[in-house]
């Protein structure tokens, strides 16, 4: 290429990006440009949403045409929905004409985070339809238009005409209650069904929305929970998607949030119920998704009609209990408060029978709920007091027969005289009255007791938006110190009650721990000890990330609960003299060298084993020889 050519193609470069430059827009025409696109782009979205919505007009007339004259659904398939309220002063119901249903419940006494009156269900996440088999087709009432044929502020009758005939729903709201009788009966339509068409379908759905401010800890309190028939209640998994196809006859299915449930009872039972939850993600506003697939007795000739009922209310212990009183079939107990889970059957009767009486006692005086917790904890420590002294001083005896269970150590240092160590080291015992099980038993009578409360405090809606202290929800964690991002294993806060518990759990360790240092051990003990020793530090550890999004009420409870331990144990070691009580082991031995006592109990027991080991031991060093 010569020179000239080179030269051509620079200034036809210099030209082309010349012109480009000057033909580029100015800032006023891009941004004009930019304000022509987003007016087409709303222009192009709002064509698309007419051309939907007239898509959608067109399928519906569509429909409505093809259901003429001789369809028995003709005159249902077409209408306008009507809104119809039902209200008491504590429950406000809307009844939607078009599918006939319940479409938002609003419990009015109780508010939700926003501090608006809580909205259990609404039409945007909770759908019911009611299905029958005709000989020809099926009726859904989803799809369909009731008409009014009457209502106030607490009952309404709607008419599905169906042929000649119709199909009535009628609502009854009670009085100063949360329950709504729905009663479901058939007027002139048996022809249209087969003979051996007795039962209604029902499809229950609901997205159980986020109410509470902890989102872990209120899903794990969220289920379906169920009645069967025969009087046993159970739950699909807190914890885990689960679908469950239920063989026994139900009195009634549950949609539960942690402090409020959507209950629907029939007073002819469900059959063939398939029940399906699934969780959702945090973030959403949701916790879980549920379904209900429900059969219940009908009767076409409509002589028996079909009584269900619906509860929109508190899992409150004694508002549902009084509740069973408002059932269809007063001869038959609902066992509503069975929605209120109180833990298995031994921790469920400590609660039922003793915690919650106790609980209602301490309210009833009127004071702050931080208080009852502390009066809750001081009179438990009180009543379980005789047990945990029982305890200690079978450690403190221990204790003091520590010089000489080392002076047998001594004598038995090998390993091959392990057996005949253990042996005199019983034979001791016995000679002392001193059992080294002793302490063991009253501590477990205590354990039920801590269980009972764990599962208790969450679930005493009482506790719910009651501010105690930094902590402004007594039934969610405290959160004074949060981060705004979730990090593993903690969340997105520190909850200051929960740190106080694990360092009262770790101060109590420490106490037990000082106190082992004089109880009476084998060699093997000391090891195992060791070991113990850091797992029971490694404890509180655990407890904090399980216990950060747990309720700030049930660390209080436990603060509360180790604090007062740690001065009992600080009052007894102060109260009990060493010396007093080893001359009282040393007169009992005296008293009873003559007429030595017989060994009994978990004792015996150990005894009758390190004999049976030794036998075998001297039978097979015979074999060897």
């Amino acid at each position: 290429m010569d020179k000239r050519t080179l030269t051509g193609f620079i200034l036809m470069a210099l030209v082309l990006v010349g012109f480009t430059w000057y033909s580029q827009p100015s800032e006023e025409q891009i941004r004009a440009a930019q304000e022509a696109d987003s007016i087409a782009a709303v222009q192009r979205a709002e064509a698309q949403r007419i051309a939907e919505e007239q898509a959608k007009a067109q399928a519906e007339s569509a429909q409505a045409a093809a259901l003429d004259s001789a369809s028995i659904l003709f005159d249902a398939a077409q209408g306008t929905e009507q809104l119809i309220t039902l209200e008491n002063d504590l429950l406000s119901l809307v009844i939607n004409t078009h599918g006939g249903v319940v479409e938002t419940a609003t419990i009015k006494n109780y508010n939700d985070q926003q501090h608006e009156p809580v909205r259990l269900i609404t039409p945007d996440d909770a759908q019911m339809s009611l299905a029958l088999a005709a000989k020809n087709e099926n009726i859904v009432t989803s799809d369909l238009y009731f008409e009014v044929v009457s209502a106030d502020s607490q009952t309404a009758t709607l008419r599905l005409p169906v042929a000649s005939g119709s199909l009535d729903i009628e609502y009854r709201l009670h009085s100063d209650a949360y329950m709504v009788d729905m009663v479901v009966k058939a007027n002139g339509i048996s022809g249209l069904f087969a003979p051996s068409m007795r039962t209604l379908d029902i499809v229950w759905t609901d997205r159980a929305r986020q109410l509470e401010k902890g989102f872990d800890f209120e899903q794990r309190y969220a289920c379906i929970r169920y009645h069967e028939a025969d009087g046993d209640t159970d739950n699909l998994s807190e914890t885990a998607d689960k679908q469950k196809d239920v063989d026994e006859p139900l009195d009634w299915v549950a949609f539960k949030n942690q402090f409020f449930s959507a209950v629907l009872i029939s007073q002819q039972e469900f059959t063939h119920a398939h029940l399906n939850s699934q969780l959702y993600e945090k973030g959403q506003g949701y916790l879980k998704n549920y379904e209900a697939q429900l059969q219940t007795a009908f009767d076409p000739t409509g002589a028996q009609p079909t009584q269900l009922q619906m509860y929109f209310g508190p899992n409150d212990f004694h508002t549902l209990k009084a509740h069973n009183k408002l059932s269809s079939n007063p001869d038959r107990d609902l066992e509503l408060e069975d929605l209120v889970y109180l833990g298995w059957p031994i921790v469920r009767w400590i609660n039922r029978w003793f915690i919650i009486y106790l609980f209602d006692w301490l309210k009833g005086f009127g004071l702050h709920m931080g208080l009852v917790l502390l009066l809750l904890t001081i009179i438990v420590k009180a009543l379980v007091y005789p047990a945990t002294k029982k305890s200690y001083l079978a450690s403190a005896r221990m204790r003091v027969l520590k010089p000489k269970i080392d002076q047998l150590n001594a004598k038995y240092p090998k390993q091959e005289d392990a057996m005949k160590k253990q042996q005199e080291m019983m034979q001791l015992y016995s000679q002392y009255g001193v059992s080294p099980m002793g302490g063991c038993l009253p501590m477990l009578i205590q354990a039920p007791i801590w269980i009972a409360l764990f599962n208790f405090v969450p679930n005493a809606i009482e506790l719910r938006g009651q501010s105690f202290l930094w902590a402004d929800d007594l039934s969610a964690y405290d959160d004074v110190i949060r981060w705004g991002k979730d990090v593993w294993l903690i969340g997105d806060h520190l909850s200051i009650f929960c740190v106080l518990f694990c360092v009262m759990q770790i101060a109590n360790t420490w106490i037990s721990m000082k106190q082992q240092q004089n109880a009476v051990m084998s060699p093997e003990q000391e090891q195992s000890m060791k070991m113990m020793k850091w797992m029971m530090y490694l404890m509180p550890l655990m407890f904090f990330f399980m216990f950060n999004t747990y309720s700030s009420g049930l660390n209080y409870y436990y603060f509360l609960s180790g604090f007062t331990s740690i001065l009992i144990m600080w009052f007894l070691r102060k109260t009990t003299d060493d010396n007093k009580l080893l001359a009282q082991l040393e007169a009992y031995k005296a008293k009873n060298a003559n007429n030595p006592k017989k060994t009994s109990g978990m004792a015996a027991r150990l005894e009758a084993l390190q004999k049976m080991a030794a036998e075998q031991q001297r039978q097979q060093q015979q074999q060897k020889k």
